[in-house]
């Protein structure tokens, strides 16, 4: 049983981080920065439509943001003399994208308000209007995160969720999260946009029964059995619509169609059945769901006020 002094500490704990949720605002940009929310709205419609997986990419730097030490940018600072950054991550390695794009907005932003909007909030609005420009629901984004002046590797590794993950380990590293089983289901159906490297799905399509066997071989063609050979190959997450945010993620794993070991397991005879069923048959179900819980993943413990800063340039901290 924890002590009084460990309850009294969680209390604590749990209060700051409430008090910083608190803090975040619609609205906090409307006097500093007025066009900030339009200006990246652009900047993402015209990268998305260019390059409509660059969508998924940038809803995915949101969310290996937001799962390391919580919203504040840290997954953009680049390797230093004295930061060993979060991209090369086992998760993150050669697999995130984005970070043009995110400077590009972030020079736009800058020119229009210098020093004012941080690189967090940037991730948190380019994640909506990515998902808004491929046919998503849209939702209001809370702001006023501060970034981050370090990241850690270890935490990216020990934090996110991995591909290999069963329920309970899901489970488990959401609610570490605040994030609960719901939130857990409509998050993976960020998984209804792009694309997988073969490293990601190799277990699943050679040691797995529960994958569609024609999906399975068609997938074995161009990802070899043996670790290393092909590993960056890519497939869609979800074949039926790669590039539409719709809910034809949570059919495809009714019939046994999920790209990862993790996403089938949100359909596999465990308690998620039944919300993946829903969404299934139901895309404003999904749609509604997904929309609060990107409200709360980008709640999680926001650093505001006086913590971190503004950097003006997102890969580094400011002065290095």
């Amino acid at each position: 049983m924890a002590s009084a002094s460990c309850l009294s500490l969680l209390v604590v704990l749990v209060a700051l981080a409430s008090a910083a949720s608190a803090q975040l605002s619609s609205t906090f940009y409307d006097t500093s920065c007025p066009r900030a929310l339009a200006t990246i709205k652009s900047a993402v419609t015209s990268a998305v439509n260019n390059e409509p997986r660059m969508g998924a990419s940038l809803l995915r730097l949101h969310f290996h943001d937001c799962f390391v030490d919580g919203c504040d940018a840290s997954v953009l600072l680049n390797d230093t003399a004295t930061i060993t950054g979060e991209q090369g991550a086992i998760p993150n390695r050669n697999s995130l994208r984005g970070f043009t794009v995110i400077d590009n907005i972030k020079a736009q932003v800058e020119a229009a308000c210098n020093q004012t909007v941080s690189c967090a909030d940037i991730l948190a609005v380019a994640a909506r209007d990515s998902v808004v420009a491929l046919g998503g629901p849209s939702w209001t984004v809370l702001l006023g995160r501060r970034d981050s002046t370090t990241a850690s590797k270890a935490n990216a590794e020990s934090d996110l969720p991995a591909p290999s993950f069963d329920l309970a380990n899901l489970t488990q590293a959401f609610a570490n999260k605040g994030l609960n089983v719901t939130d857990m289901v409509a998050l993976s159906g960020g998984h209804t946009i792009g694309q997988a490297q073969c490293r990601f799905f190799r277990d699943h399509i050679y040691n797995d029964t529960n994958i569609n066997s024609t999906l399975a071989s068609s997938l074995q063609a161009n990802c070899p059995r043996a670790s290393g050979s092909g590993d960056a190959t890519l497939a869609p997450l979800d074949a039926t619509s790669p590039t539409a945010f719709d809910n034809a993620y949570f059919s495809n794993l009714v019939s046994q169609r999920g790209l990862l070991h993790s996403d089938q397991e949100l359909f596999n005879g465990g308690g998620t059945d039944g919300t993946v069923r829903s969404f299934a048959s139901s895309s404003s179900a999904f749609s509604s769901a997904f929309a609060a819980a990107m409200v709360k993943m980008g709640n999680i413990s926001p650093k505001t006020g006086s913590q971190g800063q503004i950097r003006s340039t997102c890969s580094k901290v400011n002065g290095s």
